[in-house]
């Protein structure tokens, strides 16, 4: 295995990284040149080449980002609770509704448990660190408790002098002791113990950290059931607390609790060896499921083979812990192991695996001593295993033999139902004389389920795969485990069964596949353009009449079947579905569809949660309105006005999409096919469900698909300016209408600072630099040669800008409609250019809201929006359902029945 230059910051107390011997006898030849330099006088606790001591504390950028997350966080509560009072009034309802019923009994256990909790657990927390001789951590703590208090009392003064009345009662409620006292907005004692249970690192530890959530939830339900405190005041407290606490950690820097390179010969000693140098290995840059595998070292000893040692500390054991907890919630069958490991039980995990797969017979690292290395790591030392990984080996070295060895390795496992979890190429390692050994069993299971043994046979044949191909990962796995074996495993192989390493792999094989793709079916349409040019120049007939139409659709009939030949040659199968067909040719009725591993995907997820805040917000705002009234004195011509410009709208949409497309295509065909995106709107995000029924109605319509996919980007790449530049000038009109002056108002001066901001983080940030340049680059690419054919047809171009005009417009009298429909005396001093502003601004946020039709996201922003330009919320609520009917629920069944319609003609 490959070795690295050891850091001062990472091995201290160690040698510069030597070779690793390639031969036994260079290992021996090693030992004897280091057996040659040592003299009787030289002690064992001297370690050659020693390195600079780390530094005591460190300054975490981990730290910083936290403490701007947490300021953020307290900016957004305070925002929410400035400009949704309707929304935290009738939180505070419900919460206090529902804690109203908890028993008496229940409530005076709660408050007396967390009362002392509250004090004791900080308390022991403290002397089990002194005990370990961790008093720099305490004073961290105390410092930040300190400070925490002083922005306690400080937002206390601040809510009570100087903040607008909505966040005062969001934050504060009559003391239930005093009627003419408030509560306090920040509980005085609550945000200090988070700050010092934070800042002494009590989070990281996992059982600690679920005493600290018990207790912060016994306190916060006392408190909430007593009448003592708000919502909004508890999350602005453990908000404040979390903070200021990593605020202190940056700024005092932690302790450095890494294990050094003297600490690790030391703790090589203390078990029994005799270490001369110590060098770090090469760290792999794929990451894994299971967490951090830890920091390898090779060891050279003065009396023996070398080893290689693993140290893990609180720090690695940590990385990981969030996509290992959302894989437990959203998988279901494959994630057996618990995501909440103390250090204690990681390292007995690990010695527990190496010991049985070695049982087992599988050819593994041997473990042969492990130790603590301080309060926050352990380290596990191994029998030294030369050799390279799978991923590293060159193809021609990948024989057969070396296969069915894998897989022998695999079987043995799997004899004793073990799960390694994790066979990807790097977990499998070639030693020197050919054989194979499986390593990382950290992440595996013992006494393992029927479906993650099959997960393991489905990763290993992918991985496989991605080196010699399928054919020869099948053969080899079905020659060792059986035809039916293998094809059990069929249904477990889907992506999301994979480690991510593979994942990653198989999406950059995707792209290059459909780059292929892209390049055979632009050099077919050449070839065919090329074809028909030498044709019409073989073709020495005069031409002048107007060319015949049927000739024309038999010329782009003709085009669009070279182009289909073409991608039909050009289609790749991918890793995955190669491996089912050679598994199907051995056992044709193996069971090929996918099991459903997930219980909840990350889209589907997003949209409950934006559609259930949208729908308790419009509830909210909803409450207080009477409708049989409200509907009583209802302008109903408005009503049909804005039904009308509903209708209308969809005449401009196909006017701004054909603006886009040089082609001939149907006017009243395109229409219809605006309609029945309203059907395909529910069913998929607003921003892309759109693109993709109009990409796929042009293709139908015989607009290549690569000229359809940038006509399509073309349209929304203008629509994006126009809208920016629509929200920009009617923002100016509406600073400035009340005024005499032609100053813009301050929303339009904070919106520009903010854009630029933006602008000069992404700019200076290289990773942000490159994502978008690239995405940029590739839509620019197809764009901007359909742009200049739109500008060399000056009728079509003005055909796309009016109809964009013109759906802005539509949507924009809609809502205005809608807002005089139920309002008379309220909307005389409302301007149509503050009803274009907040409908500008709502659909922008619809559009990137991950929600089918921003269903929640462009209700609440419309009705913050009009309650914000002075339109009473009892007009406002009504306004902005009748405006959502009209554009995106009652089209729902005519666009299913268009749909439908078009599906039949061919035409979708």
């Amino acid at each position: 295995m490959r070795q690295q230059d050891v850091h001062p910051e990472d091995t201290e107390g160690t040698s510069e990284a030597p070779s690793r011997p390639d031969t036994a006898e260079a290992d021996e030849k090693k030992r004897d040149e280091q057996a040659g330099d040592c003299t009787d006088e030289v002690h064992s606790d001297e370690v050659e080449g020693d390195e600079p001591l780390l530094p005591a504390r460190v300054h975490r950028p981990s730290d910083l980002m936290r403490l701007l997350v947490g300021v953020l966080a307290i900016v957004l509560l305070l925002a929410i609770a400035a400009f949704a009072h309707g929304t935290t009034s009738g939180l505070e309802q419900d919460i206090n509704k529902g804690t109203g019923q908890a028993p008496d009994l229940l409530i005076k256990i709660a408050g007396l448990a967390s009362s002392i909790a509250i004090l004791l657990v900080p308390v022991a927390f403290a002397i089990e660190r002194l005990i370990k001789r961790d008093g720099l951590r305490i004073a961290d703590g105390v410092l930040a408790a300190v400070l925490a208090h002083g922005v306690t009392l400080a937002t206390d003064l601040w809510v009570a002098k100087g903040a607008p009345d909505s966040i005062q009662e969001a934050l504060t409620q009559p003391s239930p002791g005093d009627i003419h006292a408030l509560t306090d907005p920040v509980h005085g004692y609550l945000a200090p113990v988070i700050a010092y249970m934070t800042a002494v690192g009590m989070s990281r530890r996992p059982r600690w950290r679920a005493v600290l959530w018990v207790v912060l939830l016994l306190d916060a339900f006392s408190m909430l059931v007593t009448g003592y405190t708000t919502p909004f005041s508890i999350i602005l407290t453990v908000l404040i607390g979390w903070a200021v606490a990593y605020g202190t950690l940056y700024a005092v820097g932690s302790p450095n609790v890494r294990p050094t390179g003297r600490t690790l010969m030391a703790g090589l000693r203390h078990v029994g060896f005799h270490p001369v140098t110590a060098a770090r290995e090469e760290t792999h840059e794929a990451a894994t499921e299971n967490g951090d595998r830890g920091r390898r070292y090779f060891v050279t000893l003065e009396d023996g083979p070398p080893l290689d040692v693993t140290v893990v500390d609180r720090e690695q054991q940590a990385q990981g812990f969030f996509y290992r907890v959302w894989r437990r919630l959203t998988l279901r069958g494959i994630t057996t192991r618990r995501s909440l490991q103390s250090l204690r039980q990681a390292l007995e995990q690990e010695a527990l695996l190496a010991y049985a797969a070695i049982a087992a017979g599988a050819n593994a690292p041997k473990l042969i001593a492990t130790s603590e290395l301080g309060p926050d790591a352990v380290m596990l030392v191994y029998e030294h295993t030369g050799g390279n990984t799978l991923d590293s080996l060159p193809d021609e070295l990948i024989t057969d033999e070396l296969l069915r060895d894998t897989w022998h390795q695999v079987q043995a496992l799997q004899s004793r139902r073990i799960a390694h979890r994790r066979l990807a190429g790097d977990a499998i390692l070639v030693d020197r004389s050919g054989t194979v050994i499986l390593t990382d069993l950290r992440g595996g299971e013992i006494a393992a389920g029927d479906l993650l043994l099959r997960v393991d046979i489905a990763q290993l044949v992918t991985t496989l795969g991605l080196r010699v191909g399928a054919e020869r990962a099948v053969a080899s796995a079905v020659g060792v485990l059986g035809p039916d074996t293998v094809a059990d495993c069929l249904p477990m192989l889907q992506p999301i069964a994979l480690t991510r390493s593979t994942r990653a792999t198989l999406r950059k094989l995707a792209r290059e596949r459909a780059q292929r793709e892209r390049e055979a079916v632009l050099e077919a349409s050449r070839q065919d353009r090329l074809a028909r040019a030498e044709e019409t120049k073989e073709d020495t007939a005069p031409v002048l009449e107007k060319p015949d139409k049927k000739a024309v659709r038999a010329e782009q009939r003709a085009e669009k079947r070279a182009i289909d030949d073409a991608l039909d040659e050009a289609r790749e199968e991918d890793l995955l579905t190669q491996i089912r067909h050679q598994v199907l040719l051995i056992r044709p009725q193996a069971p090929v569809e996918p099991v459903r591993l997930e219980r909840v995907r990350p889209r589907t997820l997003l949209s409950f949660i934006a559609g259930a805040f949208g729908a308790y917000f419009l509830l909210t705002q909803l409450t207080h309105i009477e409708f049989g009234t409200l509907f009583d004195d209802a302008e109903w011509g408005w009503v049909a006005a804005a039904v009308l410009f509903s209708a209308l709208s969809y005449f401009a949409a196909a006017m701004s999409l054909l603006g886009f497309v040089p082609e001939r295509v149907p006017f009243l065909r395109t229409v219809a096919a605006q309609v029945a995106g309203s059907f395909v709107k529910i069913v998929a995000p607003a921003a892309v469900g759109g693109v993709a029924l109009n990409t796929r109605f042009l293709q139908r319509s015989g607009v290549r698909p690569g000229l359809a996919v940038a006509s399509v980007g073309a349209s929304q790449l203008f629509g994006l300016g126009c809208h920016i530049l629509m929200l920009l000038s009617f923002g100016y009109l509406t600073g400035t209408e009340k005024t005499p002056s032609l100053s813009p108002s301050r929303t339009v001066i904070a919106g520009l600072l903010t854009v630029a901001v933006l602008v000069l983080v992404v700019t200076s940030v290289p990773f942000l630099r490159k994502f978008v340049s690239t995405r940029v680059r590739s839509l620019f690419a197809g764009v901007v040669p359909r742009m200049l054919d739109v500008l060399q047809r000056p009728q079509k171009l003005i055909t796309g800008i009016g109809g964009m005009l013109l759906l802005t417009a539509c949507f924009v009298m809609c809502l205005d409609a809608s807002i005089r429909a139920f309002g008379h005396e309220e909307t005389a001093s409302l301007s149509l250019a503050s009803v274009a502003v907040v409908f500008l601004a709502g659909n922008a946020l619809g559009s990137a809201a991950p929600t089918p039709g921003g269903v929640g996201a462009v209700e609440a922003t419309l009705t913050v929006g009009l309650i914000a330009v002075g339109l009473p919320k009892e007009v406002a609520a009504p306004a902005v359902l009748l405006y959502r009917l009209l554009t995106l629920w009652i089209p729902v069944l005519p666009g299913w029945l268009f749909f439908n319609h078009l599906t039949r003609k061919g035409a979708l």
